[in-house]
């Protein structure tokens, strides 16, 4: 694999996975009560099609970093390997609640419902998401692999998404902000990863369509 087509790989996989995300989670605000199954059962296919999504992003991102600076090659490990536990545990989330939806004979919400979730979705994520972040911020302000901006970007998502951690000592009620499976713990949180993703996949996909600008290293 050449450092061009890692380029436009990682892109095109970042562009792919910030689309389905940002379709899925607008689809949980549709209905203030327990939703029909069909919303549940979308969404939760929209975002497993997004997790896929994100392991090619991860994997890809790996090799780009390998390309790009070897010396760096742990760092980008670092990012994939938190990136693909990530996708797992939400995987498993995902799981859990359309078990709960298909097995009920009536409309539940599963975010309230599968107490499982709380910390899967919540604190777990960020924490995973804050390391993820962190990596792919370290790597970039180091190689220059893409415009600062996007590893800047990623240091302050990631302190965002530290921030969010001890959400899991304050309840279970989703309507509320912070809380361990409150709007700004997920839905927020998975907003701001979505178009971040995004603004980062056309990056990455654009410095693959021009000659590659010098990079300097930072060495200590």
């Amino acid at each position: 694999m050449t450092e061009t087509f890692a380029r436009r790989f990682t892109g095109v996989a970042g562009i792919a996975t910030a689309a389905a995300f940002i379709i899925e989670v607008p689809l949980y605000f549709v209905y203030s009560g327990p939703p029909p199954d069909a919303n549940v059962l979308g969404r939760l296919l929209i975002g497993i099609v997004a997790l896929a999504c994100l392991i090619v992003f991860v994997t890809a991102w790996r090799e780009l970093v390998r390309q790009v600076s070897p010396a760096h090659e742990w760092a980008g490990s670092i990012a994939f390997a938190a990136g693909l536990v990530y996708a797992t545990v939400t995987l498993v989330s995902s799981g859990l609640e359309a078990g709960a939806v298909i097995a009920a004979d009536h409309p539940v919400d599963p975010t309230i419902a599968v107490s499982g979730t709380y910390i899967l979705y919540g604190s777990i994520s960020r924490l995973l998401l804050a390391l993820f972040l962190t990596a792919v911020g370290f790597v970039v302000s180091r190689t220059g692999l893409l415009p600062r901006w996007t590893g800047r970007s990623a240091y302050v998502l990631a302190c965002l998404n530290l921030a969010f951690v001890p959400s899991l000592f304050f309840g279970n009620t989703p309507a509320h902000f912070y809380a361990a499976n409150g709007w700004g713990t997920t839905a927020l949180m998975g907003a701001f990863l979505s178009y971040w993703l995004l603004a980062l996949g056309i990056s990455a996909y654009r410095s693959g369509t021009r000659p590659a600008p010098a990079r300097t290293p930072v060495t200590r």
